[in-house]
């Protein structure tokens, strides 16, 4: 690199992508697994619902950055692979964590923190979309940008 930098530049690796889908995936299938059994008898059922719903979209954000990491690098450039996977990774953790933290200890300062991490998955799922868009057309494949 020449000492500038990129504002569209991003370095989140396949590697990193796949740490990030393992690191979620492990926590979720915890955390889920303790909200079930040690937290569910102190929770009232609406939190405990929203507990739940934290847990399923932690899990399926892990797998969706997994099948990023595995397939995205040949389909999809790395310019977008790198901010659909820091969109998802970003929004699952302030998603998922502040329900947790909603629920668990009652901190209500943080609601803000839930739709700004819902936000953040669907704009990652959007820039999926723009990502794959072209191939429908093309048939050889999405441009790798």
């Amino acid at each position: 690199m020449n000492g500038k930098v990129m504002a569209t530049e991003n370095t989140l690796t396949p590697g990193l992508l796949l740490t990030a889908a393992a690191l979620l995936g492990l926590t979720g299938v915890a955390i889920g697994a303790l909200g079930a059994h040690a937290f569910r008898p102190q929770l009232s059922a609406e939190g405990y619902e929203s507990f739940l719903t934290g847990s399923r979209y932690q899990l399926y954000h892990a797998l969706a950055l997994l099948a990023l990491a595995l397939g995205g690098p040949g389909r999809i450039g790395r310019r977008w692979l790198g901010w659909i996977g820091s969109l998802w990774a970003g929004g699952t953790v302030c998603f998922s964590g502040s329900i947790y933290l909603l629920v668990l200890f009652k901190l209500k300062a943080i609601f803000w923190v839930t739709p700004l991490g819902g936000s953040l998955l669907i704009v990652g799922w959007f820039l999926l979309f723009l990502a794959a868009w072209p191939a429908r057309r093309a048939g050889t494949g999405v441009p790798r940008t």
